[in-house]
This record gives C-alpha cells, sequence and structure tokens, in this order.
C-alpha cells in the first residue's frame, strides 16, 4: 500500500507541475507586448530557446517547446531591431494543413517545433512522428505526421491522444 501511495504523490506532483507550467506560460505571455517587449524580455521571461530559427531580412524565430507533456509550442519572433514581432502557439489546425506529401522532416520540424515522440517502423521504412496539442478549450489529441524513408512526408492525421485521462476510461 505504501509502494501506491507513493506513485500516487508521485503523479499528484508532475500534474501540480504541468498545470503550474501552463499558468507561468499565460502570465510570461501576458507580459510581453507586441512592438515593446525585446529580446532580453523574451528571454527574460521564457530563458534560453529550444532552437532559433534565422529569418530573411535579420529577424530571428525562438522556438520553446512544450513537449513531450505539454500540448503546446510557442514561436516567437523578433525582428531586426530587436522587438518583439510575433508571439504564437504553433499546434494548431491551420498549421497542421499546412503539412503536404512530399515535405521535408525539417520543413515540418520548422513549422510545428520538436514533437513529442518520434517512432520508427523498419517493416513498413516509415517513422511517425507526434505532436500532442488541445483541440478547443480541452480535448487532447495527437497530430501524426508519417514520413517516408527519404524524410518526406508520406500523410498525416489527427486522433484522439490515449495518454490523456479522458481517453483512459476514467483513469
Amino acid at each position: 500500500m505504501n509502494g501506491r501511495r507513493k506513485a500516487i504523490q508521485g503523479g499528484l506532483a508532475v500534474f501540480g507541475m504541468l498545470l503550474a507550467m501552463a499558468g507561468c506560460d499565460s502570465q510570461r505571455i501576458s507580459e510581453l507586448e507586441e512592438g515593446v517587449a525585446t529580446e532580453a524580455d523574451v528571454r527574460a521571461r521564457f530563458g534560453t530557446p529550444d532552437a532559433v530559427w534565422d529569418e530573411p531580412g535579420g529577424g530571428r524565430i525562438f522556438e520553446y517547446n512544450r513537449q513531450p507533456a505539454g500540448q503546446r509550442n510557442y514561436q516567437i519572433t523578433v525582428g531586426p531591431d530587436g522587438r518583439m514581432t510575433a508571439l504564437r502557439q504553433v499546434l494548431q489546425p491551420a498549421n497542421f494543413a499546412k503539412v503536404q506529401p512530399g515535405m521535408t522532416a525539417a520543413q515540418v520540424r520548422r513549422l510545428l517545433g520538436r514533437p513529442a515522440r518520434t517512432t520508427p517502423y523498419a517493416l513498413t521504412r516509415e517513422t511517425h512522428v507526434d505532436w500532442r496539442y488541445l483541440d478547443g478549450p480541452n480535448t487532447a489529441m495527437v497530430f501524426t505526421v508519417v514520413f517516408a524513408a527519404d524524410d518526406q512526408v508520406l500523410r498525416t492525421a489527427s486522433l484522439p491522444d490515449p495518454e490523456a485521462n479522458e481517453h483512459r476510461g476514467g483513469r
């Protein structure tokens, strides 16, 4: 019984941490104003980005990834003048619709950020890459991109997240 109690307490601690992280993101976002916030402001609120993408004209996009446990990936654009010009949560159906057969893995990675999971299937010579996201305010989903052996998109799918509590039969 003691082991079960520790497991429950550990699960509650992780859940609490995820809730706090989501709350912290909302606070951080509300503190940044487009055209006013600087790169230093962005880094002070979000820390070191997971990736930095150079843009034509001297701007840069900072990726702040919340995968695998989270359901958001933020991309923050800083213009050549050092001021924030955009803050986007990129795991959304409008961005998923941009993923088309023939795109490269690098193109998809830049569009959606780092994925939650990558699963190679040797027999079919495919790799399934998953991003966890919310559809609407609280429906947990997984967007999957299937890549061929040459790292080009074959197809995509969106399905309920099997790891989400609402899809586990009430567990």
